[in-house]
C-alpha cells in the first residue's frame, strides 16, 4: 500500500513539472557549432627537394604539438611521403606554419613506392606513433585501393587492413561492373579519439569511406515529370575496423548518402571524415567543383547510431526501403565566409585554446598548380560536451 502511494505521489509531482523537451534531433546530434578564425595561405616552396604541394590530409600530434600533413603525390613528382608541420596558432588565426621534417612512405621491403603505385589521400595518427595511410584508387591507372599502417620515423610498412572483395574493381574501363569508381575511393580516413597519453596497447577503431558511390551501387539517371534530370544523390560506404591484439576485424559498414549534386557540378563527393568521440559521431567534409563557379565546400556532423550494417548487402540501387543510413546534419557551409575556397581534402582537430575550447583545422589540395594555393582555415569548434582530446 505505501509502495502505491509513493508511485501516485511520484506521478503527481511529475505531472505538477514542466519537463524539458528533448527533439529527436538533439538526442542524435550533439550540441555543436564552428566559429570561423582565420585563414593562411603556405608560400610555394621545395623542401629536401621535394615539392611541397597536394597536401589533402593532416593529423595532429597533441604529444608533440605537430601536424603531419600527407602529398598525394603519386611518387610522380618525389617519393611518396608526409611532412611534420609545425603551425603557430591562436584565436587570431594562423600565424605562420614551418615544416620541419619529411618522411617518405616505404613499402614492406623497405623501398620508397615506384611511379603511380599509390595514390596517397587519407592520414591518421595511432597512439603507438604510427600512421595509417589510405591510397584512394585509381582503376584506369591500375592504382589499387588501401588501407595501410607505416611507422611516424621510418615511414616504413608495418601492417594492411583487409579490404573487401566488392570494393576491387573488376575492369579499369567503361567495362567495370563493381568496386571503386576510378579516383573516388578511400579520400577519408579517421581514428577514434584517444586520452592526452594513451596507451601504445590500446583498441584502435579506425574509419574510412569512398568518396562516391561503388560502381555497383550507383543508379541510373532519373528524370522528373518534366524530363528534367532530377538531383542524383550517390551512396558512399563507410567501413569500420577494430585493431587490437589479434587481425584487424571489419566491425560493420554503414551507407553515407552524400548530399544532392550541385547542379553544373563536375566533382562531387566526400572528401574527408573526422571522428569527434566514442560514440558515433563524426564531422564529414563534403567538397563540389562548380568550374568557373569555384568549390562548395560544406561540414556536416553525422551521427553512426541505429545505422544498418550493409556489409553483406551486394548491392545499394534503388531506394533503401530496409536499410538506415547514417544520420546527416550541415553545422557549417563555407561559402558563408566569403573567401575563395581551393580545393579543401583535409581536417583535424588541433590544440586546444587557452579558454579549453578546441581548434579545428582545414587543408586545400592545390593539385601542384601554380593558380591554386596550399590554403589552411582555422575554426573554433564549440560543444556543450567536450569533443576530441
Amino acid at each position: 500500500m505505501f509502495r502505491l502511494f509513493a508511485i501516485a505521489a511520484t506521478l503527481l509531482i511529475l505531472t505538477g513539472c514542466s519537463l524539458p523537451q528533448v527533439t529527436a534531433e538533439q538526442r542524435i546530434f550533439l550540441n555543436l557549432s564552428l566559429d570561423y578564425l582565420g585563414e593562411y595561405q603556405l608560400p610555394k616552396m621545395k623542401y629536401k627537394d621535394t615539392p611541397v604541394g597536394g597536401l589533402s590530409a593532416l593529423t595532429y600530434d597533441r604529444a608533440r604539438d605537430r601536424f603531419y600533413v600527407l602529398s598525394d603525390d603519386r611518387s610522380q613528382l618525389a617519393p611518396a611521403r608526409f611532412y611534420t608541420l609545425k603551425l603557430a596558432l591562436n584565436e587570431t588565426g594562423i600565424q605562420n606554419a614551418e615544416i620541419e621534417n619529411v618522411t617518405f612512405l616505404k613499402t614492406e621491403d623497405n623501398q620508397t613506392y615506384p611511379k603511380a603505385t599509390i595514390d596517397p589521400e587519407g592520414i591518421a595518427l595511432t597512439p603507438g606513433q604510427t600512421v595509417f595511410i589510405s591510397s584512394e584508387g585509381v582503376t584506369k591507372d591500375g592504382i589499387p585501393p588501401f588501407l595501410r599502417e607505416f611507422d611516424l620515423q621510418t615511414g616504413q610498412q608495418k601492417s594492411s587492413l583487409p579490404i573487401p572483395e566488392r570494393y576491387i574493381a573488376d575492369a579499369t574501363d567503361d567495362k567495370q561492373q563493381k568496386g571503386i569508381q576510378d579516383n573516388l575511393g578511400f579520400e577519408a580516413l579517421t581514428l577514434n579519439p584517444t586520452g592526452t597519453v594513451p596507451a601504445k596497447g590500446e583498441p584502435i577503431r579506425l574509419f574510412t569511406a569512398t568518396e562516391s558511390a561503388l560502381k555497383q551501387d550507383l543508379d541510373p539517371p532519373a528524370k522528373d515529370e518534366q524530363g528534367n534530370p532530377k538531383p542524383q544523390i550517390n551512396k558512399c560506404r563507410l567501413l569500420h575496423y577494430y585493431i587490437g591484439d589479434g587481425p584487424p576485424l571489419l566491425v560493420s559498414e554503414h551507407v553515407y548518402p552524400l548530399s544532392p549534386t550541385p547542379e553544373g557540378a563536375l566533382a562531387h563527393g566526400l572528401a574527408e571524415l573526422l571522428a569527434i568521440d566514442q560514440g558515433g559521431h563524426f564531422l564529414s567534409l563534403e567538397r563540389s567543383f562548380l568550374g568557373l563557379a569555384g568549390l562548395q565546400v560544406k561540414i556536416y556532423q553525422i551521427a553512426t547510431g541505429g545505422a544498418t550494417d550493409t556489409s553483406r548487402v551486394v548491392s545499394l540501387k534503388g531506394e533503401l526501403r530496409a536499410i538506415e543510413p547514417v544520420k546527416k546534419k550541415l553545422l557549417f557551409d563555407l561559402s558563408e565566409l566569403g573567401i575563395a575556397l581551393d580545393n579543401l581534402e583535409g581536417m583535424t582537430l588541433g590544440p586546444r585554446f587557452p579558454d579549453g575550447s578546441q581548434s579545428l583545422i582545414l587543408v586545400s589540395d592545390d593539385n601542384f598548380q601554380e593558380q591554386q594555393v596550399t590554403q589552411f582555415l582555422l575554426f573554433r569548434l564549440k560543444s556543450e560536451r567536450q569533443v576530441g582530446t
